[in-house]
């Protein structure tokens, strides 16, 4: 599908696929190289390999509940009118420093038949014993001897196995704790730290540099005079590639001008892994970013237009095994163009081997009303979403001018009205791609 450069001049020719055609281009760049990450620094990324457990997790029978640890027998048919009664020989601490006289870890506390221990939330069971009494369901009577710290009353019978964590419950010595291709949340993080792994093999996060192009930008921090406006997309696209887990840099403003241009891309290039150029992809005069692409050694643009509305002079080129997207300089087209298949790619290239599926997100809506679309052209519509009891959320269509922020800023998600369809009726069931 790669266009010869010699059929293009950079302002006369359009090579427009459909989204899924382009995501199949995108999906054609290989995965970057893995690296090891430190553990405090693996959040966000892609596990390259499964992780075998290197242990039991828990290592030994754990309380789940504050309580008396004892053996389950002891206790069979205990009610409230009817309630048996142990002797608390030892008051458990979980770990050994804390261990004073009359106490211990369950690690070196042995119980005889009709004796217990009181012992803490994640406190090791003590050998004789397979059950936790809940402390609410037990009552204090004092010591009858010196040799017990007290006489436990217990109103509620206990089955083997109650209020435990068993000896690698949350997972197995050489069982799969965490799969290849899973994208490190918190929750993994605390995994891989209960198992003593503070080294992880994951993918390499893409290294993503924005050009900002146009004669028109002032950076942020200038006041624009007249004819000018302030560079919004370097700062939003830097912050959309850090939420698909990319390293962003924004490399400055760039002029109309095709020698600064193809100087800058190819700088930038050189360091990094991905170049995202905003502005200069339509077909006018002065849009220059097919030529500063093909002026690259081995260039090809394998698109220069998507069937999708907004975003469509979007453009992808391949320059040795790194990619360039050229995006529409209109804030509300670039960002319907990362949601939808910019950031999916850098997932790519960090590893995730789903990311680019044209299966849309996690979720669907309700359209509060009938929208209407153009037929030829796939239309993604900004929505806000409206939680509703014991239903799918309500999508209300955000209406607005296409230059304008506030529809983006109103909007919680996208849905897609397919490109053989003159539009959507209300109470359509449709998959949402969140914002």
């Amino acid at each position: 599908m790669t266009v010869p450069a010699k059929t293009l001049d950079g302002h006369g020719f359009l090579n427009v696929v459909s989204r899924s055609e382009f995501a199949a281009l995108l999906a054609s760049f290989a995965p970057l190289a893995t690296e090891d990450a430190p553990l405090e620094q693996a959040l966000g990324r892609v596990l390259a390999c499964a992780l075998p457990a290197p242990e039991d997790l828990p290592a030994t029978a754990r309380a789940c509940m504050d309580g008396y640890a004892l053996a389950a027998r002891d206790v069979f048919g205990a009610t409230e009118t009817n309630p048996a009664y142990v002797d608390c020989v030892a008051d458990l601490r979980i770990d050994w420093h804390q261990a004073g006289q009359g106490s211990g870890t369950g690690r070196d506390v042995r119980l005889a038949p009709g004796q217990a221990a009181r012992i803490p939330t994640g406190g090791s069971l003590p050998h004789g014993a397979d059950a936790v009494v809940m402390v609410e369901y037990t009552g204090q009577l004092g010591a009858a001897n010196p040799e017990i710290i007290e006489t436990i009353e217990v109103r509620r019978s206990a089955a083997p196995g109650e209020n435990v964590m068993l000896p690698g419950e949350d997972v197995r010595l050489g069982d799969t704790a965490l799969p290849a291709g899973r994208t490190l949340r918190a929750q993994d993080i605390g995994l891989l730290a209960a198992l003593g792994v503070t080294d992880i093999k994951t993918g390499r996060r893409p290294r993503v540099g924005v050009l900002s192009t146009g004669d028109e930008l002032v950076p942020a921090q200038a006041t624009p005079r007249p004819g000018q406006i302030r560079d919004v997309n370097s700062a939003a696209l830097c912050c959309l590639a850090v939420e698909a887990g990319a390293e962003a840099f924004a490399l400055g403003i760039i002029p109309d001008d095709l020698p600064r241009l193809t100087k800058a891309l190819a700088d930038a290039l050189a360091v990094n892994d991905v170049v995202l150029l905003s502005g200069g992809s339509s077909l006018g005069a002065r849009d220059h970013t097919n030529a500063a692409i093909l002026a690259q050694a081995g260039a090809a643009i394998l698109a220069h237009g998507i069937a999708m509305s907004p975003g469509k002079p979007t453009i992808l080129a391949r320059i040795g095994a790194k990619a360039v997207i050229g995006l529409p300089g209109q804030v509300t087209s670039a960002q319907v163009i990362m949601a939808v298949l910019v950031k999916p790619f850098l997932r790519h290239l960090a590893g995730d081997a789903s990311a680019l599926s044209v299966a849309p997100p996690l979720f669907v809506a309700e359209l509060s009303r009938n929208i209407a679309s153009k037929p030829g052209r796939e239309d993604f519509v900004r929505v806000r979403l409206e939680a509703r009891d014991g239903a799918i959320p309500l999508a209300h269509p955000v209406l607005g001018k296409s230059g304008l922020l506030k529809t983006l800023l109103e909007a919680d998600g996208l849905i897609a009205v397919p490109a053989n369809a003159e539009g959507l009726y209300k109470g359509a069931l449709c998959p949402v791609w969140p914002l």
